[in-house]
């Protein structure tokens, strides 16, 4: 093979979105993906399939005391974006600031909202989002409205709508890259947590990789997991990688590594040297650290007198307590729905016998609430004897109990008697960043605003992982704008 001009590492979100955006240069492209091509079958509609660990591949990670999960994250080209629930919504302006919270202060991004706009707004025509402006009082500027209209509400959504609505909220449109139409072709079932094997929904492999690999000088190879990076006199010098048995190197005058907050920062410890005792990129310390993952609460409000006939039910989100809500004006979070939860998805993530899941789905409603988490060192992904140990110290959580409280009263209040919650588990990739953080200071931070490792000369990192703080937003957007804006700057340089 002859060396590519840019290598990168990792086709999810922002993997794929770069390949897209530097593809139209010429410049000649390697993706490496550890994974294979998800492949359609009949378990991908499956509920207890999909909810019951069928596509799961399996990995075994450690927490600080020893114990062990099995993560949700899955290797493909598209990456965990292949089961996703295709929310792309911006940050609020405000979370490029630094805001007080009721768990401590997020320190804001080294750049403002007003930069990154036109970054958003290109994100946004890339992946195709559905979504309306002037419903949601928090919505930042954008420079153009919405290419296309929001994916329509079911009669229970607007009912639901008309009850907040009545309480003086603000629901609103969720900004989807989803067409509902195509989806429905491949059976009658919410896009959230399914995987996209039919069409209908826009992930980093049906979007973003698509588009790269229209242009002859972007190559993809799949199973490839690379293994370490080797570094020499401040540059990346070769990738190794594990490739049908083999063991492969490749070498690129510019390695872009877009693995994921836990895997391109276990990449980096993984090729610690002599020169590099504590990891590559790592003078700061921070390669690890910081890990965010936000607090997540599944909300369901019962009645026994109303039914729940929808079919796919991810349309709302609301924010009146995103900025605000708490004591002193404290913000709590987003509120949007959760994909439509039937009996069996139910009884396979719950255990209950079907035929009570079934009666629990189908007269409730089922929302969830978000909060951030916050930036800690000691939060943090690191290696024990080759093996990946995740530290993760919930942060901000009154906030999110305060966000709870409000939703369940107002639930209750719209005609749901019962509100039952269940907290997202470690094991959920809800959202992780945070791990190789952006930022001018080389002391304080992995990579520089143009997300180029302050220590590696060749070396940038485009994922989540730079993301300096978590919001309380879907990060899927963020990661491709962020990829958008990294690729213009890449060429520019």
């Amino acid at each position: 093979m002859t060396t590519p001009d840019i290598l990168i590492i990792g086709s999810g979100m922002g993997g794929a979105t770069l390949a897209a955006a530097l593809a139209p240069s010429g410049k000649r492209i390697v993706i490496l993906e550890r994974g294979d091509w998800l492949r359609d079958s009949a378990e991908a509609r499956n509920p207890a399939a999909v909810f019951g660990g069928h596509f799961s591949p399996g990995e075994t990670w450690y927490d600080a005391n020893g114990g062990t999960f099995t993560p949700n994250n899955y290797y493909h080209p598209g990456g965990n974006s292949k089961f996703y629930g295709a929310v792309l919504m911006r940050y609020r302006a405000e979370d490029f600031r630094p805001l007080k919270h009721m768990g401590g202060t997020a320190p804001g991004w080294p750049i403002s909202y007003d930069d990154f706009e036109p970054d958003y707004q290109a994100a946004e025509e890339m992946y195709e989002v559905r979504g309306a402006l002037g419903e949601d009082p928090t919505e930042p500027h954008h420079s153009r409205p919405y290419a296309f209209p929001p994916v329509p509400h079911e009669p229970d959504m607007v009912d639901l709508c008309n009850r907040l609505k009545a309480q003086g909220l603000h629901p609103g449109a969720l900004p989807l890259g989803v067409d509902i139409d195509l989806w429905l072709k491949g059976g009658a079932l919410t896009f959230d947590g399914f995987p996209n094997t039919r069409g209908g929904k826009s992930d980093a492999e049906s979007i973003g990789l698509a588009a790269a690999l229209k242009h002859p000088n972007v190559t993809l190879i799949t199973k490839a997991k690379v293994t370490r990076l080797v570094a020499d006199a401040g540059r990346i010098t070769a990738v190794e990688y594990e490739h049908e048995g083999r063991a492969e190197r490749i070498s690129a005058e510019t390695i872009c590594l877009c693995a994921g907050a836990v895997k391109s920062a276990c990449l980096l410890l993984a090729s610690a040297d002599a020169a590099h005792p504590t990891g590559l990129a790592n003078q700061s310390d921070q390669v690890g650290r910081n890990f965010m993952n936000h607090n997540i609460t599944a909300v369901l409000g019962v009645s026994p007198f109303r039914r729940n006939r929808s079919v796919y039910e991810k349309t709302i989100q609301m924010n009146d307590w995103y900025l605000t809500g708490g004591p002193n004006g404290a913000p709590l979070g987003n509120v949007q729905m959760l994909g439509r939860i039937t009996g069996e998805i139910m009884a396979a993530e719950s255990g209950l016998p079907l035929f009570v899941s079934r009666w629990l789905a189908d007269h409730s409603v089922h929302m969830m609430t978000m909060s951030e988490d916050l930036p800690n060192p000691e939060s943090r992904v690191f290696l024990r004897d080759g093996e990946i140990v995740l530290q993760w110290q919930r942060s901000n959580w009154e906030a999110h109990e305060a966000l709870n409280a409000k939703l369940k009263a107002t639930l209750k209040k719209a005609g749901w008697p019962l509100v039952l919650t269940k907290t997202f588990e470690k094991r959920t990739p809800s959202h992780q960043c945070g791990t190789a953080r952006m930022g001018h200071n080389p002391a304080t931070s992995v990579v520089r605003p143009d997300c180029r490792s302050h220590d590696i000369e060749n070396l940038y990192i485009c994922d989540a992982s730079v993301l300096p703080t978590s919001a309380a937003a879907n990060p899927s957007l963020t990661v491709a704008a962020l990829a958008i804006r990294t690729a213009r700057q890449m060429l520019q340089a």
